[in-house]
């Protein structure tokens, strides 16, 4: 005879079942696996992910929470499509919590860490060389993840993880174009010698300089896909 099993380690393993269930489906989302707008399909997902449906409806309401998914009565769950108008307040915000991180790490970064930053940009270095867009896009993520984790302020750190995936469905069109690479690895570059020099002031405007210039190009692209069709073309 087959113990059963206890009600609240059963309510625990559907916990962190949905858990593993939702960082899967937030791993596919921020990868572009679904594009913003994109319906997902509790049935079809539950049978991809081996999973029965709770999990995959508790996954749902994590990625709601998280900004990631709007959940819409009678109708299902879809990718958010993050506004314009969103994406820039999202830039904004980021842009004063950098100005504090490029200014913290310019007066206690270790050597060690700094080694780090410098092993990241050369990473990107590369990726530019060869056009490898995905991985100058991972390379991007993890470089500026690790300069806010290194500040050491947790609170911050979870904020800006936050922002940064509801921000990523909209940036990665920035990051496509070879040429646009080659600006952001210039910036990188600047951001990482302001820190290494000790100047918190350098470092503070080098990094919200940065997002800046990834806010006016969001707001450049969004002018040019609103932008009316011109006669004769396509």
């Amino acid at each position: 005879m087959t113990a059963s099993i206890h009600p609240t380690i059963a309510l625990l393993q559907n916990n962190s079942l949905a858990i593993v269930v939702q960082q899967e489906i937030e791993r596919a989302i921020l990868v572009g696996d679904y594009l913003p707008g994109a319906k997902l399909n509790e049935a079809a997902l539950a049978d991809k992910l081996g999973v029965s449906r709770g999990p995959i409806r508790e996954a749902f309401r994590m990625l709601d929470e998280a900004g990631l998914v709007r959940t819409e009565k009678n109708r299902g769950v879809f990718v958010r499509n993050i506004p314009v108008d969103e994406a820039l307040e999202i830039f904004d915000l980021r842009a004063a919590m950098d100005h504090w991180v490029g200014k913290r790490l310019a007066e206690s970064i270790t050597p060690e860490q700094l080694k780090e930053l410098k092993t990241l940009v050369t990473g990107m270095e590369k990726a530019v060389k060869v056009q490898d867009a995905h991985q100058y896009h991972v390379l991007n993520l993890k470089f500026h993840d690790r300069m806010v984790e290194m500040t050491g302020n947790h609170k911050l750190t979870d904020t800006y993880r936050k922002l940064i995936k509801e921000l990523s469905l909209f940036r990665r069109q920035n990051l496509t174009d070879s040429v646009l690479m080659a600006t952001f690895l210039a910036e990188h570059q600047l951001i990482v010698q302001a820190i290494a020099s000790g100047d918190a002031a350098a470092a503070g405007r080098a990094m919200v300089d940065h997002v800046m210039q990834s806010k006016q190009r969001t707001i450049d692209n969004a002018a040019v896909r609103a932008a009316p069709l011109q006669p004769g073309g396509h």
